[in-house]
């Protein structure tokens, strides 16, 4: 197995995730089979406990697992399905071995931070560096690690040491190094600073790691003397230093990365030129041009609680760009935060309810993704009821399901307070409820989540179209509240049908209003499975719908389907 290590200096949030997925991107495109791994030094199990406020979205794997968004990017770039072991925190490996602790596996030794910590870092990265996640047989040839954090960081220590360690086990031809380091330009002088990331460097290097290869954040191209002074100061050739510089979209850093030969610098720190083809990026030079070229756009109206931090919907944000490139389009998102809706809003900050309410009227569509607690839900159905009365197309997201059906409940039904018992627990009307899955108590890892199977109750429903299979779906879910089967057959006799169910057929999992142009509930989340080049079908529905195209699209597709039948 061979190593790429994707380390950061400086400050975070320089994109080192998109930088690692970028770069298993172009191996990939040299005919190598690349898997993927994500440290984070944080204390917590996974991110399922934590606000999208404080690490941002909380990306969800087949298999359940709640981990770091990065797993997403990795996931879209590279078009593989990861584990939750593909996520290491300081949690996991503290948990691990203190469970080996209790257990005696120590034989009565003393537990201590080296070996015991960095031997279980290391088990645990060349373990699951094997686990084949490209559906095909056998490891990969390369795994990219990602290391969170920035170095210096007390809590990343031990990350550091037990991937010094494996760095020397394993030998200096199986394993490359990249830096990721920041060159600010001061506004007084107008210079490339490389001070930064000398100090960085020298830094790593005092933990007993060197950087083969350096990766320069810049807003402009490095200029050669600066690239000239990074090499004499930070002992890195000068061929090796890659600059990451500002461009219109991310697909175009992996061409970047290409541009400046840094998989022949790769494969040359791994001894394995020999085996690597030309990297093909025909398909992805074609996007990032496409999406450039690209002049008419489509106006979303994006209606959550966390809008004040787009990482905490970023996959969402990604399954709307694929969406929307899918139907030549540029996405303009309008960022609404739900509680700017409501009624108390218009007298605390009558401006901000002004602006979320013109928002909301100019756009030519309505998304309601998910979230948990009962901020902004008010603002959230009253979105909801607009789209309804006034035939936009909306399209809800776990949350925005219930959100839907509360309003529906309320509204059409003569419900007035109908609700969510996470909402309110003695509604009289309790349209959505706590299923018997899970855990009322405990929050870390009792939802019901991961890869679930959704059956379509008819073949002819607008969602079964969009994903162009009349029998069933999988998709990945993250809930704890579902709608209330007793109350089902009074929602479909009123019109609103529940197209999707779970095998049982008492958890429901898509709705559909036919009255409407597209007013489609999902209870799963469909953003988790986009892909650049294979929009999710209700992002996609979503879209279509909003620039007058879906029917012709329906009516086209099922057309070609019938013919290959």
């Amino acid at each position: 197995m061979k190593y790429v290590l994707v380390s950061g200096g400086v400050v975070s949030g320089l994109g080192k995730g998109v930088t690692a997925s970028s770069i298993g991107v172009v191996l990939e495109a040299c005919g190598l089979r690349v898997t993927s791994i994500k440290i984070d030094p944080y204390l917590n199990i996974d991110a399922g406990t934590m606000s999208p406020f404080e690490h941002g979205e909380v990306f969800v794997l087949d298999d359940g697992g709640e981990v770091d968004l990065d797993l997403g990017n990795y996931e879209r770039f590279l078009d593989v399905t990861l584990t939750r072991d593909n996520n290491i925190t300081t949690g996991k490996i503290y948990q691990y071995v203190l469970e080996k602790e209790r257990k005696g596996d120590y034989l009565g030794k003393t537990v201590q931070v080296v070996p015991h910590i960095t031997d279980a870092i290391k088990n645990w990265i060349e373990s699951v560096s094997r686990i084949p996640v490209d559906g095909k047989d056998g490891p990969a040839d390369v795994c990219v690690i990602e290391l969170g954090g920035t170095v210096g960081d007390i809590e990343s220590m031990p990350f550091i040491d037990a991937l010094r360690q494996l760095s020397f086990s394993i030998g200096q031809d199986n394993f490359c190094l990249i830096h990721v380091s920041l060159i600010p330009v001061l506004g007084v002088v107008g210079e490339q600073k490389t001070k930064p990331t000398q100090h960085s460097v020298r830094e790593l290097r005092a933990l007993g790691l060197t950087p083969h290869l350096l990766a320069c954040r810049s807003a402009q191209p490095l200029l050669k003397s600066t690239k000239e002074k990074l090499s004499q100061f930070c002992h890195v050739p000068l061929g090796n230093i890659l600059n990451i510089h500002d461009v219109p979209n991310i697909w175009h850093i992996p061409l970047l990365l290409r541009n400046q030969n840094a998989h022949l610098a790769i494969l040359n720190q791994l001894n394995c030129l020999d085996i690597a083809a030309t990297p093909d990026l025909l398909q992805w030079t074609k996007r990032a041009e496409t999406y450039d070229n690209l002049t008419n756009s489509v106006k979303i109206a994006m209606v959550g609680k966390y809008v004040g931090l787009t990482d905490s919907y970023l996959s969402v944000v990604k399954a709307l760009l694929h969406a929307c490139i899918a139907c030549s389009l540029k996405p303009s998102v309008q960022w609404i935060a739900a509680s700017d809706l409501e009624d108390e809003s218009a007298k605390l900050t009558p401006e901000a309810h002004a602006s979320a309410w013109e928002n909301l009227r100019s756009a030519a569509c309505v998304l309601v993704p998910g979230g948990f607690g009962d901020r902004g839900v008010k603002g959230m159905i009253l979105a909801a009821k607009y789209a309804r009365e006034n035939h936009v197309p909306y399209l809800g997201i776990c949350l925005g399901m219930q959100i839907s059906v509360i309003e529906f409940a309320r509204s059409v039904l003569g419900f007035k307070k109908a609700n969510s018992t996470e909402f309110d627990s003695e509604t009289p009307h309790p349209v959505v409820i706590f299923m018997p899955e899970g855990s009322k108590t405990h929050k870390g890892g009792t939802m019901r989540l991961g890869s679930r199977r959704t059956f379509f109750q008819t073949p002819e429903c607008i969602t079964s179209k969009l994903y162009k299979s009349p029998v069933y779906v999988d998709e990945r879910h993250r809930h704890r509240y579902e709608v209330n089967p007793d109350m089902i057959e009074k929602f479909e006799k009123a019109g609103l049908n529940f197209v999707g169910r779970d095998e049982t057929g008492n958890r429901m999992e898509i709705l559909e209003l036919p009255s409407h142009p597209y007013y489609v509930g999902v209870q799963f989340h469909p953003e988790f499975k986009s892909r650049p080049g294979n929009a999710s079908a209700p992002f996609l529905g979503l879209i279509l719908a909003a620039t007058r195209q879906l029917q012709v699209y329906l009516t086209e597709n099922t057309v070609a389907c019938t013919s290959s039948a």
